[in-house]
């Protein structure tokens, strides 16, 4: 049996981290270490710790005597990511089709599975689902340099995953879309799997630019 053991400024960055992604924190504002530290109860130490850790990550930046901002979103911050992403994305996925085991497969239809459920009440988690599903996918791939930036810009698209889906009907054509990938990955079939990855991600560039006015 393998023990995972978490520290406090580790579970502090996933705490932060999920209230910028959710629209919690905003970026008009300093964030209020006191206040925040307060309402996590923990110390200042730690929590600038974790503060550090995100700004690694581009979710949040600092200024000199002003403290930690959270990064405003823009239309070049996401044609940089999801330009990556489509760098890196669909060869990853279509290499871990090849590569993923039963345990793998399981995992992935349970993801989408609960992604569809969260869509479908219109709660709270739909970015982190969406994430957690394109991680399930590309993962098996076997390449921990790669699988590591990916899920460094699967963290930095998740709020513009959230703005895109706000329009209506595009939650059920981003579902229909995960469930053909999620088919031709469990078939192996790689080369549809690049081939959708790329079409996905793609469609959701152009309708951000329009979202975001570039």
């Amino acid at each position: 049996m393998s023990l995972v053991i978490r520290t406090l400024s580790d579970q502090l960055v996933d705490l932060v981290r999920n209230r910028i992604l959710s629209g919690v924190v905003s970026s008009d504002h300093a964030i209020r270490q006191d206040a925040l530290a307060a309402e996590l109860g923990v110390s200042k130490i730690p929590l600038r710790e974790a503060l550090a850790r995100l700004e690694e990550e581009g979710l949040i930046r600092s200024q000199a005597n002003r403290g930690f901002f959270v990064s405003p979103m823009s239309a070049s911050e996401a044609r940089e990511v999801y330009d990556l992403r489509l760098t890196l994305e669909p060869e990853a996925t279509a290499l871990a089709a090849r590569l993923a085991t039963e345990t793998d497969h399981a995992h992935a239809q349970e993801t989408l599975a609960s992604l569809y459920s969260v869509t479908d009440e219109h709660g709270e988690g739909v970015g982190a689902f969406n994430r957690a599903f394109h991680r399930a996918l590309f993962r098996p791939c076997g390449k921990p340099i790669t699988i590591n930036i990916l899920e460094r810009l699967q963290v930095l698209s998740e709020r513009y995953v959230r703005m895109h889906l706000e329009p209506l009907g595009r939650d059920e054509r981003a579902n229909e879309e995960h469930q053909e990938l999620l088919q031709a990955w469990l078939a192996r079939d790689a080369d549809r799997v690049g081939a959708l990855v790329r079409a996905h991600i793609g469609k959701t560039i152009e309708d951000l630019h329009q979202q975001l006015g570039e």
